[in-house]
């Protein structure tokens, strides 16, 4: 591990979820939804110590038993549907440094992506550290199926209006885009507190794999998780 490399790994968790209520600590595969981003950030090899913001007492408790930490509760203002997670995080910041923390990254990971793994903290990690310009990375994945050159708009009369006149082209033919898929944002301290953002010009891009992915905000979400991680060892 590098020297003077501190690690602030935070994952939100609010209580209230009104796609999927109860939703980070709702069972997956037998295990609290939370849960699984907390083991994975355990199981990095750059991490130490893994934080957990959260307003509730319920959540508070199940994170703990799961050995991450939870110094404090997160006001309430900062745990409405309107609050923005960069203000949870630079509010956690702030706050770790009023008890003399201080840290030289931040690693955000949302439980609502639990299908990374800690391989892939640790190669974003490594991607960072390895590139002198970046402050930043972010997980991004390939646009497939929804890629804006197969895409059309629909008329008030119904009717189909296509940018590209139509055209019926081929996968191979159409250039490669990517989408912020959300398991994986780290910037340096420094940097994310000076923007309160992980996008910027300076940022790298993790791709990760289509399976992983996949976010839970619903029950059918929370359904093609369950057997994706049913069945990874074929995907």
């Amino acid at each position: 591990m590098p020297q003077n490399l501190n690690i602030l790994a935070i994952i939100p968790a609010r209580g209230g979820s009104k796609g999927l209520p109860g939703k980070n600590i709702r069972p997956l595969l037998g295990k609290p939804l939370i849960a699984w981003s907390i083991e994975q950030a355990l199981g990095s090899k750059y991490v130490n110590e893994v934080f957990v913001s959260t307003d509730s007492e319920e959540i508070a408790m199940v994170a703990i038993a799961y050995h991450a930490k939870v110094p404090f509760l997160r006001p309430i203002h900062l745990a409405t549907d309107e609050a923005k997670t960069s203000d949870v995080l630079l509010h956690f910041i702030v706050e770790m440094e009023k008890l003399g923390n201080t840290f030289s990254h931040i690693l955000l990971l949302e439980p609502t992506s639990p299908l990374r793994e800690s391989e892939d903290i640790d190669k974003a990690f490594e991607m960072l550290l390895e590139c002198d310009e970046a402050t930043s990375v972010v997980g991004i994945s390939k646009v497939e199926s929804q890629h804006p050159s197969f895409t059309a708009k629909l008329t008030k009369d119904k009717f189909l209006r296509s940018g590209n006149n139509f055209q019926i082209l081929r996968r191979q033919d159409i250039e490669d885009l990517y989408f912020y898929e959300g398991s994986v944002y780290i910037s340096t301290i420094e940097k994310y507190k000076e923007l309160n953002n992980f996008y910027h010009n300076n940022t790298l891009g993790y791709v990760m794999p289509k399976w992983k992915s996949f976010e839970i905000d619903d029950m059918v979400d929370f359904v093609i998780t369950e057997a994706l991680l049913n069945n990874k060892e074929i995907l």
